[in-house]
């Protein structure tokens, strides 16, 4: 099979391997291991890959770069503009040689992506919509425009469309999915069962805005000022982290606050079973791993109800859905903290409902697509 994936992910080149960020890659090579041919057309980014990158493991790639665009400004839109009739060509040809196109949306490729497909009504096709479904939800409207493309039947013909959440009134062609980080195999007894003594937190994402680490900061900062032995580590690169280092500083809030900066999957698996509790009060999410990782291994998830996460936690019986009200969701985790049973049944229900999300369920569900 010659398996075409699109892509707006900025990808490395070192020698003859291409890399990219791991949680795409690592899931993209599940898909890899049952192809013959490896088709990627993404932008080709300058420098080397970092200690969040990995590389795909197959013999046989083809690799077809395009110029990274974006439409933020008018400046960028009119030079996408000028760079739209060859990056369209360039997917058109290689959609017309492939026997699989793969779309990952939502994304300018995926935009692109979204209208060409049409012209292949015959071919089989998938497409990843790694982020917000929710048709309620407030999207950039090249969102909105990617998601009811994919949702068109006349449109979109003989493809599966993975979301994440399971969505009302969704068309037939829509397909609750999900993504694993973890085997079979490693699951093992809960390493730090809840116990009445100091908790740790962990925050794993990027420090943005759209995450909102200094909502985390400022809410461990008002439980430790409250009287409960907490701490938290914040795992993550971004534009907010001086801003944040700054704030941990001025307060005093080092030792029991840390910024630990990006880490590889071991290091953070192991924050995971260090860890009570895993936060994560973000503005939009997809399926977010951070979340299902820490379940994974034991962690009470807390966070905000965007996107499936109310379904990941149903709707409270298996972690805590914040308010973004920083005196609501400090007394709502403060009492929480002391229910000590309650804590325990919320632990067992997290992680018994994210380790039926391994990676051989996940490889079984992707040859079904791939070969349906």
């Amino acid at each position: 099979m010659n398996f075409l994936i699109v892509t707006h992910v900025p990808h490395f080149k070192d020698r003859s391997y291409y890399s990219a960020y791991a949680p795409y890659v690592n899931e993209m090579n599940v898909w890899a291991k049952h192809v013959e041919k490896l088709v990627i057309m993404a932008p080709l980014a300058i420098g080397a890959k970092s200690v969040i990158d990995s590389a795909y493991n197959h013999s046989n790639i083809q690799f077809i770069a395009i110029a990274n665009f974006n439409l933020l400004t008018i400046k960028n839109a009119i030079k996408a503009i000028i760079k739209l009739p060859l990056i369209s060509w360039k997917m058109f040809k290689a959609m017309q040689n492939s026997d699989h196109i793969h779309l990952r949306c939502p994304g300018n490729m995926g935009l692109i992506g979204c209208f060409l497909q049409i012209l292949f009504p015959h071919k089989i096709k998938t497409a990843k919509y790694a982020g917000n479904w929710d048709p309620s939800s407030k999207q950039p409207w090249t969102y909105k425009l990617q998601s009811w493309i994919l949702s068109n039947r006349f449109l979109t013909r003989n493809m599966t469309v993975l979301v994440y959440g399971d969505w009302n009134k969704a068309t037939a062609n829509i397909k609750s999915f999900f993504t694993a980080t973890y085997s079979q195999n490693e699951i093992v007894p809960i390493s730090l069962p809840i116990e009445k003594k100091s908790f740790q937190f962990v925050f794993v994402g990027a420090l943005v805005k759209g995450k909102n680490p200094l909502y985390a900061i400022q809410l461990i900062e008002r439980l430790f000022s409250n009287g409960y032995e907490v701490s938290l580590k914040l795992f993550g690169e971004g534009v907010e982290r001086t801003t944040l280092e700054s704030y941990i500083i001025t307060n005093q809030l080092s030792s029991y606050i840390s910024l630990e900066g990006n880490q590889n999957r071991a290091a953070l698996k192991q924050a995971y079973q260090q860890s009570q509790f895993v936060l994560l009060p973000s503005n939009s999410e997809g399926w977010p791993k951070a979340i299902a990782e820490g379940m994974f291994w034991g962690c009470i998830p807390i966070a905000t109800a965007v996107s499936c996460v109310p379904y990941m936690l149903d709707y409270g019986k298996r972690g805590l859905l914040l308010e973004m009200d920083i005196d609501h969701d400090t007394i709502k985790i403060g009492n929480f903290l002391t229910d000590l049973a309650g804590m325990h049944d919320m632990q067992n229900e997290a992680s018994s409902w994210s380790r039926q999300y391994t990676l051989e369920r996940f490889e079984t569900e992707i040859k079904s697509l791939l070969y349906p």
